[in-house]
This record gives C-alpha cells, structure tokens and sequence, in this order.
C-alpha cells in the first residue's frame, strides 16, 4: 500500500522528460541528414545544421517545445477541466473555417501565417478530442451505457472526423478514431459494444472503397490502398515513395552507411518527403537495423513509462487523457513506421518528435505536457477510481472482478 501510495503521489516526471528530449534532439540530426544535398560544403555537425534551413527550423521549433511543456504542464489542473469545451468547439471551428476558406487543392488544412510557416489545425484537434473525450467517459462507471451517451460520444468524433475527412486528412482522422477507441477501451466501455463499433467501420471503409472504385472515382486515398496491394504496378506513381523508402532501409544493412555520405539516397533525394513522412528511411539508411531497432525500442520505453504513470494515476479524468495520448503516440509511430517499410498503406502521418514540423511537434509535446499535467495534479481528484475499478498496470481503468 505504501509503495502504491508513492507511485500514485503527484510529482513532476522526469524520466518522461528526459527520454522525450533525447529522441527530439535526434530528430533534429535525422533532419539534418535528410536534408544533406551534394552541394554542401560543411564540414562539421554545426556546419550542416546551419547549411540547412529545414534543419534551423526544427531547431527553432525544438527551443519552442520547452515554453508548450512549460504552460501546458503548468496550467491550472480544474481550470483545464472546466475549460474542456472551450477548447474542443474552438478548435473544431479553426479546423472548419480552414478547410472552407483554404483553396489549396488536395489537403486543405494547411494554413500560412509568415515567413513561410505554416499550421496544421487537426493536429490540435487531436488533443482538444483527447480532453474532451475524458471528461465524458469519466462522468459514468459505465460510459456509453446508454442510448443517449452513445449518440454523443459519437458525435463528438464524428462532428470534426466528417471536416477533417473532407478537408483530405484521412491520416488525421484515424488517429482520432485510434485513440478514441484506446480511451473508450480503458474507460470501461463494454467490449461487445466496441468490438461492434469496430465492425461497423470496417464493413463501411470496405463500402465507400468499393463505391468509388465502381464508379471509377479518382481519388489520391483510393490510389495509395491500390499501390500498397500491388505497388510493382505503379512503381513511377502512387508507390515510388514507398518502393524508395524500402530501398534506402534495405541498403542501411546491419549498421548504416552513415551520416552525411556522398551518393547515400538521402543526398541524392531518391525518398521524396525524407525529412518529413518518410524520415524512417533517412535513419535505416544512416543508421541501419541496428538504428531502427534501437529507435524502435525507445519509443517503446516512452509509451511504456506513460502505461506506468496512467496504471497509478486514481482519477479517471486523469488516466484517460494519458491513454489517450499513448493511443495518438503509437498509432503515429505504428502507421509512420509500417508505411516507410511498405506494411501500411501511405497516410502522411509523420513520426513524433523525428519528422519535421511545428505543428506535429507542439502537438506532441502538448500530448507530453498533459500527462505531466496530470501527474504533477493527482492531489487534484476528480471522478476517482472505485476499489472495484481499481487500478493495476494491466487493465487501467477497466472493472477488475
């Protein structure tokens, strides 16, 4: 009980920290070896990062992170709470007002501010749903047990899923639907119910899949399931990127090739996007299996850590915005990963804390900063855990008999 009582003790993690700041410090010399071109004439590690402008910027995006840790780990644990709606109306309109005003083709969710930056407002979706997720599945021991809590736990997924569908995310909206189904599974939601949800989505991708094949709709999503069943028949298309992507991995080897190497596949950009989605490949050719391996087994120690801290953490609301940000975390990492190795049809998801980018960075580390909110607040309880739905490190919050 005392050792329980210590591990559930509210504190600021920082073996999370640490281990969050190690991998975003490699992505920034990821990036810069993504973006090494046969034109540089560097000769040291400082010398290529400042030769390269994709790499300052994530440098600049990385000095960022610390100041979103900051406010977000730090703001008021209620206040957060009572500012849940807020927060997920407000972010549900900025995602609907970019994707009508932007005249982008394609993707429409981008949106410029200066200098050439750019946001992408479903990322912070993601986090608005995870908050507001938790505090309606933490209002009930048995969430979604009726009718009427039903229809609005998918109404609030499926509100921003249909805009971010439209806008051309479908990356961004199965996150959503990923950690939803984490944090649903956690909450307690009975499992025939979710194993009939699940059902349902399979049977209606299968449907809208075979609708527009039917009636021969061209679509890009469409194109890139057609190029991951049988990528040899577009190899110049739909499936370069990935056929790339292998390549560069399979010729890393054991140990990689190494950094900043003249002819590598990364110089010469045969992996379009190497810096960005396909970022895996960059770090399988510089570093090899050994590399990928071990950034395999880091992102493991980090979604690991998170388990521990939710499996100890007695306030419901707590605990499913931890799960929800572990279900964001590794459905990234899975699909980024199984893409770049050809194993999962290409989405544009990129890898947390390696890819480049502001948006995808902040989000994480906003991700990062609301399970520290959380175990810096325990003291702070809200719906707290029954001796019934106890909490153990296997099952979080679900019933325990």
């Amino acid at each position: 009980m005392i050792a329980e009582n210590r591990r559930s003790s509210a504190h600021i993690d920082w073996p999370l920290i640490i281990m969050v700041a190690v991998i975003s410090l490699f992505g920034v010399l990821a990036v810069c070896v993504a973006t090494y071109t046969p034109t540089s004439t560097a000769e040291t590690l400082l010398g290529h990062i400042v030769e390269s402008n994709f790499t300052l910027r994530q440098c600049f995006f990385l000095l960022l992170a610390p100041v979103v840790l900051l406010v977000i780990m730090n703001f008021p644990f209620d206040l957060m709470r009572r500012s849940t709606e807020l927060i997920y109306y407000g972010s549900t309109a900025l995602v609907f007002l970019v994707a009508i005003f932007n005249r982008a083709e394609g993707v429409k969710q981008w949106l410029d501010i200066i200098w050439g930056f750019t946001i992408q407002p479903t990322e912070f979706a993601k986090l608005a749903m995870i908050l507001m997720l938790a505090k309606t599945l933490a209002r009930s021991d048995r969430p979604m047990g009726t009718i009427r809590d039903f229809l609005h736990v998918m109404a609030l997924i499926l509100g921003p899923g249909a805009i971010i569908l439209l806008s051309g995310e479908t990356g961004s909206l199965l996150v959503i639907i990923f950690l939803a189904a984490v944090m649903m599974y956690f909450s307690g939601v009975d499992m025939r119910l979710l194993l009939t949800l699940a059902a349902v989505a399979v049977l209606m991708v299968l449907a809208l899949y075979g609708f527009m094949v039917a009636f021969g709709i061209d679509d890009y999503r469409i194109n890139r399931i057609l190029a991951f069943i049988n990528p040899e028949l577009s190899p110049q298309d739909d499936a370069y990127q990935m056929l790339q992507s292998q390549m560069a991995i399979g010729s890393g080897g054991l140990w990689g090739i190494g950094m900043f190497v003249d002819g590598s596949m990364s110089q010469l950009n045969y992996v379009p996007a190497d810096w960005t989605d396909f970022i895996y490949a960059t770090i399988g050719e510089a570093f090899g299996f050994v590399g990928c391996a071990a950034l395999l087994l880091w992102y493991l120690l980090i979604i690991l850590r998170m388990v521990y801290l939710a499996a100890f953490t007695r306030d419901k609301y707590g605990m499913l915005i931890i799960s929800g940000v572990i279900g964001m975390l590794l459905f990234h990492v899975f699909e980024n990963i199984g893409m770049a190795l050809g194993l999962m049809p290409i989405t544009g998801i990129p890898l947390p804390f390696l890819s480049y980018g502001g948006s995808n960075m902040v989000t994480n580390m906003g991700g990062v900063a609301l399970v520290l909110n959380v175990t810096k607040n325990r003291s702070l309880s809200g719906t707290i855990l029954t001796p019934q739905t106890r909490v153990n490190p296997y099952t979080f919050g679900r019933r325990v008999r």
